[in-house]
C-alpha cells in the first residue's frame, strides 16, 4: 500500500518543564522564533507553541503570543503555526483570547477532561497532580472561536473517550472536515504509550481523517515508528521528549526533527514540505 507523505510536527516548548530539566528549552519570543526556524529547516511543517514569560513561567498574555507570532513569521513565513489552548486554572475565555489576535493556522483543541499528573516511582510521590477540565460546554466555546477565526482544530485525544467526544461536535457541525486527530500517549491520567494501545487508538479515528501520534518521553520514537508503518504522522520536539534515539539529550528542536526525518525515511516514508502539508490539510497560506 502506498502511503501519503508524512507530516512532521515540532512542539517547541511545553508548559511543565524548564531549563533545569533541559537547558535548551526556548522561553522568549526570539528564542521560539529561532527554534521554529531550526525545526523548519530540518523538515517540520507544523510548529506547536506554548507561550512563556522571559523567565520560563507559562504565559497567557496576548501580547506575548503576538510577539511570538511576529518572531516566528519573520523567520518562517510559510510554516503552519499551532498554538496551545490547554491550561489548568484559567477560564476558557482566557485560554482562547490569543486566537482572534494572532489567527494561527491551527490550534490545539483538548477533547475531554482528565486527571493530569506526573508521578515519581523513585520518591513515591506526585510532582504534579491536577484535573484538566474540558467539558462539552467549554469545548463548544473553543471550537466556535476557532471557526470564527479560520483556525483548524488539532484535536488532542489523551484517551479513547476523547476520540469519541468529537462525534457529537461533528454532528452539530462544529468540527470541520480537515480537523486533525492527535493521539496523545504516555501522560499519566491518559492512555499508556504502547503499541497495542496505539493500534486501538488508530482504529477509532474516522476513515480518511488526518491523524498523528504524540508520545511523551523516550517512547516517542517507538510510537513514531508505528505511526510510520500505519500511514500516519508524528510529532517530535522538546515539549514531549528531550532525548534522541541514541539516548543523547537533544540540543535543539532542529535535532529532534532531523532524527524524525531519519526515522521516517528508514521506514520508507517521504516527509511532506510545508506547501504539501498545507495542501493535504486544506490550510491555505494567508497574509
Amino acid at each position: 500500500m502506498a502511503f501519503k507523505k508524512l507530516i512532521l510536527s515540532a512542539a517547541l516548548t511545553g508548559a511543565a518543564t524548564n531549563r533545569s530539566h533541559c537547558p535548551h528549552i526556548p522561553y522568549t519570543p526570539v528564542e521560539l522564533g529561532e527554534e521554529a526556524k531550526r525545526a523548519v529547516d530540518a523538515g517540520a511543517s507544523i510548529v506547536h507553541i506554548h507561550a512563556r514569560e522571559d523567565d520560563g513561567t507559562p504565559s497567557w498574555r496576548t501580547e506575548v503570543f503576538e510577539q511570538i507570532h511576529e518572531e516566528v513569521r519573520k523567520r518562517c513565513p510559510k510554516v503552519i503555526i499551532n498554538y496551545s489552548t490547554g491550561a489548568i486554572g484559567l477560564s476558557i475565555e482566557e485560554r482562547v483570547a490569543h486566537l482572534p489576535l494572532t489567527k494561527p493556522d491551527m490550534a490545539a483543541f483538548n477533547m475531554g477532561s482528565m486527571n493530569y499528573a506526573i508521578y515519581s516511582k523513585k520518591s513515591k510521590q506526585f510532582y504534579w497532580n491536577a484535573v484538566f477540565e474540558n467539558s462539552f460546554d467549554m469545548m463548544q466555546h473553543v471550537v466556535k472561536t476557532m471557526a470564527e477565526n479560520d483556525v483548524c482544530p488539532e484535536m488532542e485525544c489523551f484517551d479513547t473517550g476523547h476520540i469519541r467526544n468529537a462525534e457529537p461536535l461533528r454532528d452539530m457541525g462544529l468540527i470541520p472536515d480537515n480537523a486533525c486527530y492527535s493521539l496523545v500517549m504516555g501522560v499519566l491520567g491518559g492512555i499508556a504509550a504502547t503499541t497495542p494501545n496505539l493500534m486501538h487508538q488508530i482504529s477509532q479515528v474516522p476513515e480518511g481523517a488526518f491523524w498523528q501520534v504524540i508520545a511523551i518521553s523516550r517512547k516517542q520514537w517507538q510510537m513514531a515508528a508505528v505511526a510510520c508503518t500505519m500511514g500516519g504522522n508524528f510529532r517530535v520536539g522538546l515539549e514531549d521528549n528531550f532525548y534522541l534515539p541514541n539516548n543523547e539529550m537533544a540540543k535543539s528542536n532542529g535535532e529532534c526533527v532531523e532524527w524524525g526525518v531519519k526515522l521516517a525515511r528508514m521506514m520508507g516514508r517521504q516527509v511532506a514540505t510545508i506547501d504539501e502539508t498545507r495542501e493535504m490539510l486544506k490550510i491555505p497560506l494567508t497574509t
